[in-house]
């Protein structure tokens, strides 16, 4: 075998391999579809937590008004963390969603949105449900004990410095490139 042969098949064992490694890619696909049955999990979640509210809700006080609507709008606020992962994950690790590439609705950020951008949507969509939480917290301090609470406003707070410690590492990396640009 001569010196040439060893590299051609070199090369063909590593064009193989890399071949390989590109395709699992495709062993992420059954996770975003199970996202999908997820979201469905949040929208019956959504319409269960109405339709026990709504025989109630002429008698229902203020703060228990106010609690529901939270709840719905942390189920809405889980939702939307979902669609985030499901459809910036599919397109940045599987393949482009040709589906909706001429969609007029299309949002925005699809296609655009690089692995930073996920990050720092999803701790934002983190941190705002969080806030939620803890807000629903505070409506109902009678139901929480002083340990508890001091707890989830830790929890709360550690969110939020994760997302400025994000934005943070993003804001240098960006600051680096920009510097690596002019220098050369």
């Amino acid at each position: 075998m001569s010196q040439k042969d060893g590299k051609e098949r070199g090369a063909a064992v590593e064009h193989g391999l890399e071949g390989l490694i590109y395709a699992s890619r495709w062993l992420m696909a059954p996770l975003y579809l199970g996202l999908t049955f997820a979201l469905a999990i949040l929208v019956i979640t959504f319409f269960r937590e109405l339709v026990v509210a709504i025989p109630a809700l002429y008698t229902m006080e203020e703060k228990q008004i106010i609690l529901l609507v939270l709840t719905l709008i942390d189920i809405s606020l889980a939702g939307n963390l979902v669609l985030i992962i499901l459809f910036s994950g599919y397109e940045n690790f599987v393949s482009k969603i040709e589906a909706a590439h001429d969609d007029v609705d299309r949002p925005e950020w699809m296609g655009t949105l690089d692995f930073s951008g996920l990050k720092i949507k999803l701790v934002a969509s983190i941190v705002a449900i969080s806030a939620i939480h803890l807000l629903k917290i505070f409506m109902n301090l009678d139901s929480y004990t002083a340990a508890s609470i001091q707890w989830y406003v830790t929890i709360h707070l550690t969110f939020v410095g994760s997302g400025i410690g994000f934005a943070l590492m993003d804001w240098i990396e960006e600051k680096s490139h920009k510097v690596s640009k002019e220098g050369h």
